[in-house]
């Protein structure tokens, strides 16, 4: 066997040439007219849609167009909450604890900042797991 010889065990996906005359003529497989039938296409994701619409920032930064989660820490729910209640985004959006619209999602995330004393049970929420162990440690628990 020589150099020369050698083949590839699956062929090249890129190798193939279209439009270059011979049994496929006029549109050459390509159908008729329209973005996809010129050299060279190439269709934008439908994300970037989006992402041009956004206003530049100094730096040409673009803003996050993910949601972002409210944010509770421990001892919020501590001063909040009673002994033996049931944490939920409802809830905490009733008590004022977090101050959410009414289109956006409600997404909240517990995290560990402070001391929690009741016995507390989270769910609903996604909780770190510095917030969860300090949370089961005050006899609460926490359920997705």
């Amino acid at each position: 066997m020589q150099l020369h010889e050698l083949k590839r065990a699956t062929p090249n996906k890129d190798e193939k040439r279209v439009g270059r005359g011979g049994i496929r003529g006029k549109t050459s497989g390509r159908g008729t007219k329209g973005q996809k039938a010129r050299a060279g296409h190439r269709i934008r994701p439908a994300i970037r849609e989006q992402l041009k619409k956004l206003p530049k920032l100094r730096g040409y930064a673009q803003k996050s167009i993910q949601e972002k989660p409210f944010v509770v820490n421990v001892r919020d729910l501590d001063a909040v909450f009673a002994s033996g209640e049931t944490v939920t985004p409802k809830v905490l959006v009733e008590r004022n604890v977090i101050r959410a619209k009414r289109s956006q999602a409600l997404v909240v995330k517990v995290l560990a900042a402070g001391e929690i004393s009741k016995k507390l049970t989270v769910s609903g929420c996604s909780v770190s797991k510095a917030a969860q162990a300090k949370i089961e440690a005050a006899g609460g628990m926490v359920s997705l």
